[in-house]
């Protein structure tokens, strides 16, 4: 299968050695997305679901950049730093998927890119 790799300037670009996101066959899969606002290249901070709105913009601007959305999306993974904040976190993610359910694990990490205290990523089907 043919792989393409996907960027956009609308969610941040990529701090390392990845993409955004890479199409295979039918399925996209997306890379992490921490709190970085895309345009000045700085961490979002304050309440958790503040940064958690910023996590979702992000993969709402790759998905889009594919042509598809948040309906298309199969698996999710969110990782922690603390899991006090799943509630609050629980709930912003919520808000993007009002119709389908997505698979999803929820893991707590010592630590995150750039002292982020989360990073969400997708699987979307295209």
């Amino acid at each position: 299968m043919k792989l393409e790799i996907l960027s956009t300037e609308k969610a941040p670009a990529a701090i390392g050695p990845y993409s955004q996101a890479v199409k295979c066959g039918n399925m996209l899969f997306c890379s992490g997305q921490i709190p970085l606002d895309p345009v000045s290249g700085e961490m979002v901070t304050g309440e958790i679901s503040l940064q958690a709105e910023r996590v979702m913009t992000n993969i709402a601007a790759v998905l889009s950049a594919a042509g598809v959305g948040f309906d298309d999306v199969i698996k999710t993974t969110i990782y922690l730093v603390d899991m006090a904040d799943f509630a609050a976190v629980n709930e912003v993610y919520g808000n993007c998927f009002p119709g389908h359910k997505p698979a999803r694990s929820t893991v707590a990490v010592k630590s995150l890119p750039r002292g982020a205290l989360l990073e969400i990523e997708v699987i979307a089907t295209l």
